[in-house]
């Protein structure tokens, strides 16, 4: 199995459990991982490993208060609530129950902020996994939470997310693959403790919230920059330091790229690229190994201009 992103939690068992799995040409397996540390994995784990108690029970009354607030949204009509329902359970196709959601998908764009989106759409998520554990183990006969959580099994899935700035965009460009090399860090096997653990119940709160975005730090930058390209000079720190200490405040200087930046990002880009040439020819003398790699290589010269930009501050 190959994990390429972190793992934790119940996720991290779930995931990992599926190695379990029985197959006829199945004999040996393991994890290649890149992401995650030992001590995450065991941690993880240790919940599940062998007796498990639950802490307390869940509150089957909190689905009051979620339906509660589902309902002063107004997103909903109790009327479409039960036509869905009534639709569902006598075996109609999708295309009819489509538009009864999407009147509530519109409702739900046009009278809620962004704010109050993820709110909604967190409660709603919330009250589902929730209403169909309860449901599992407790004799309920409330059918209106029964139809609730139908309704909103079909509705949250077509409420769109909200739009959020793509800091992502232009990275794969930048990422020259053939610069990368497999390296076998370590080869760990993790050992439980035998003892026996305690979980939280199943979480009744709902809402949720919007993330902030995740801006690398100029440390990881600079050390980025001497894992990928440190074999190609004789001191990949002293370069790192030229680029940001020496180089990246010239460009800043210009005056023209300064007025540009007033303008539009690409207007901004452009200057800034025809001043961070001129910046790096005048170095000719002084460093000719940056001057060489920034002309020749590719991959080198594009992640210096982004860096640069970045550290010059770019566009506004």
């Amino acid at each position: 199995m190959y994990v390429d992103k972190p793992l934790a939690g119940i996720k991290a068992v779930q995931t990992l459990s599926r190695l379990n799995r029985a197959h006829p040409q199945k004999h040996d397996v393991f994890v290649l991982d890149f992401m995650n540390n030992t001590e995450t994995i065991t941690h993880a784990f240790s919940d599940y490993y062998r007796t498990t108690i639950l802490s307390e029970e869940t509150d089957p009354n909190k689905l009051h208060d979620l339906k509660s607030a589902l309902d002063g949204h107004q997103i909903y009509l109790p009327e479409q609530v039960d036509q869905l329902v009534s639709l569902y359970l006598s075996g109609a196709e999708r295309e009819n129950l489509d538009p009864i959601l999407d009147v509530c998908v519109a409702v739900y764009m046009e009278r809620l902020d962004e704010d109050e989106q993820v709110d909604f759409k967190g409660k709603a998520k919330a009250f589902t996994r929730t209403y169909d554990f309860l449901a599992s183990i407790l004799p309920y006969s409330n059918a209106e939470w029964e139809r609730l959580s139908i309704f909103l099994t079909f509705l949250v899935p077509k409420l769109p997310a909200p739009k959020e700035e793509d800091l992502s965009k232009g990275i794969l460009e930048l990422i020259d693959m053939d610069s990368y090399r497999v390296e076998k860090k370590a080869a760990l096997k993790i050992v439980l403790e035998d003892e026996n653990a305690e979980i939280e119940p199943i979480p009744i709160g709902g809402g949720g919230r919007i993330s902030d975005p995740d801006i690398d730090y100029l440390s990881n930058i600079l050390a980025s920059f001497n894992q990928q390209f440190g074999t190609l000079f004789t001191d990949a720190d002293r370069v790192s330091r030229r680029i940001k200490d020496d180089i990246a405040p010239k460009v800043a200087a210009d005056q023209g790229y300064q007025n540009a930046r007033k303008n539009t990002p690409q207007t901004a880009r452009i200057e800034h690229d025809k001043v961070l040439e001129q910046v790096i020819v005048s170095l000719m003398k002084d460093d000719t190994e940056l001057f060489k790699q920034f002309f020749q290589n590719e991959s080198f010269r594009r992640f210096v201009t982004d860096m640069v930009f970045n550290l010059t501050g770019g566009y506004g």
